[in-house]
């Protein structure tokens, strides 16, 4: 059950007001803990998650997907189509009492924009940031960027003297083992502060007794620990015992158990995120297999037998129970960009997949090593391990190698993976965040830093780089689909399904799902308060 705490009198006219004088401890339990508490250095949805409970966006998203107001109050575009001006929220305060101001927004965005940042991307039309005023920041891009605002609700406002003083002024590198202050410490605007840290074990966070929020957002859970519990089984057991309040990671196979149970309270609808594998088809040879001096994946053929080989409505039917929507292509219909026709899918075909692997020179196939996340998303290594069986029938013999996201994304980023699954969200709702994450040469430009399948087009660079500068949108609409053909064509990465996403929480708690995955406990509320 939920903890209540009763404050001793003097905090409680202190602090809290109203409903707000009984503290609630809630316990929050995911499968996977973040890989650091840096927010700029590595570009995964579950440190986000946890980040933002902590530090703040210029912008955010509510659960319905909107764009609407978080550090910054108000947001346009200027007579210079090319800057961007935001207004910030007066009297907001970090963690350690100082004040926010513009130079924070602007040590922020450019520390965000670092070698060393995984976000860097979302910044790659960002020409200068500067302080107009203590509460006004102007940001100027390459060209008309009609997008930019969508691409602030997962980078967040540091304070510039505490990491300096800190020595965190730069992000720590995603791709070693080296860490800064800023990797397991924080210091943000956020509801939440950073009470202890025990990584893989547990976080908690305490209320911010300065929040700016006070009076606006429910702030009834008061302390927050953080539960990474690796296991399904163990994680979900927990939650029927009481030992936690609220599970993310809900495995389908236990939704339809937990609807029936009176206790709990499921919520549920579609994630902004796809499911799909990526292909190596740079690389001369696979890392990863026994055949040497070739690479199978770079055939076109070969691409296209794994597309017809895996039969995806029996993944939803026998893997996910249901609970996905399978799909071709990897951006969901929450995406600008995304079209139904894009997201059919074949049915299977093994004879054709057969011929094709025959055409091009593997009648007796070849092996291959599928690199898996196994507590990141809904069944992820049970759908590797179908993966597996579907392309064994065409001759690819595939050995499933699964493991957890902290070491699965560090590889992907140092493009370590001949056959890897791997999930994408979309928070800025535009295609062009796919594009340039996924698709774009990498490293060129900045941009391209998850591409671990060796895909490079100069034309298709091109028209990527355009999206961020094009004002016209009917040419980059156009622009956009020029981009989809080839990307639909070449086969680099074999979509799966769109996942959906489950909250399981006792039954006083009712969390709504957030498209991104993402809950904001200060809004929380708990029934009867």
């Amino acid at each position: 059950m939920l903890r209540k705490l009763l404050l001793p009198s003097l905090l409680v006219a202190g602090l809290f007001t109203g409903a707000a004088a009984q503290a609630e401890t809630l316990r929050w339990a995911r499968a996977s803990d973040p890989t650091s508490l840096d927010p700029h250095a590595f570009n995964v949805g579950t440190n986000f998650t946890l980040l933002h409970q902590m530090y703040e966006t210029l912008v955010n998203r509510d659960a319905r997907g909107r764009l609407v107001p978080s550090l910054a109050l108000s947001w346009q575009m200027t007579a210079d189509p090319t800057v961007w001006e935001f207004k910030l929220r007066p009297n907001v305060k970090f963690h350690d009492g100082a004040p926010l101001t513009a130079k924070d927004v602007v040590f922020s965005l450019n520390r965000a924009k670092g070698p060393t940042a995984q976000v860097k991307s979302l910044l790659s039309s960002m020409v200068e940031a500067r302080a107009v005023d203590a509460l006004t920041v102007q940001v100027r891009t390459s060209g008309p960027n009609l997008i930019f605002p969508n691409n602030l609700t997962n980078l967040f406002i540091m304070n510039e003297a505490w990491a300096r003083a800190k020595g965190a002024q730069t992000t720590q590198d995603a791709a070693s083992t080296t860490e800064n202050f800023a990797t397991r410490n924080v210091n943000g605007t956020g509801p939440y502060q950073l009470a202890s840290r025990e990584p893989d074990a547990r976080t908690v966070m305490k209320l911010h007794p300065q929040y700016w929020g006070r009076g606006q957002a429910p702030l009834q859970v008061t302390e927050l620990v953080y539960l990474p519990i690796k296991s399904p089984a163990t994680r979900m057991a927990a939650l029927l015992s009481g030992e936690v309040d609220f599970a993310q990671d809900v495995p389908a196979q236990d939704v339809a158990r937990l609807k029936q149970d009176p206790r709990l309270r499921i919520n549920e609808g579609p994630e902004n995120r796809s499911i799909f594998l990526g292909l190596n088809v740079g690389g001369k040879e696979l890392k990863y297999s026994s055949l040497k001096g070739k690479n199978p994946l770079a055939d076109a053929r070969v691409r296209e037998a794994i597309h017809l080989a895996i039969d995806r409505d029996a993944i939803k039917r026998s893997v996910m129970r249901g609970l996905s929507i399978p799909s071709g292509i990897i951006a969901p219909p929450f995406v600008h960009g995304y079209t139904k026709a894009m997201a059919a899918y074949p049915k299977v075909d093994v004879a054709r997949a057969k011929k094709l692997m025959a055409d091009a020179g593997y009648a007796n196939g070849f092996d291959l090593t599928l690199h898996s996340t196994n507590d990141r998303y809904v069944n992820d290594e049970a759908i590797s391990t179908a993966v597996a069986g579907f392309l064994g029938r065409v001759g690819i013999k595939t050995s499933v190698v699964a493991r957890p996201i902290a070491q699965h994304s560090v590889a992907i980023n140092n493009a370590d993976a001949d056959f890897y699954l791997f999930g994408w969200g979309v928070p800025t709702y535009d295609s062009a965040y796919i594009f340039d994450f996924l698709v774009y040469t990498r490293g060129k430009d900045g941009r391209g830093p998850t591409n671990a399948t060796g895909f490079s087009n100069a034309q298709v660079d091109a028209d990527i780089a355009s999206l961020a500068s094009e004002s016209d949108k009917t040419k980059r609409d156009a622009a956009i689909q020029r981009i989809w053909d080839v990307v639909q064509k070449e086969r680099f990465y074999i979509p799966l399904h769109d996942q959906m996403v489950h909250f399981a929480s006792v039954r006083r708690l009712d969390i709504p799902v957030h498209p991104e995955n993402e809950v904001h406990f200060k809004d929380v509320k708990f029934e009867g308060r």
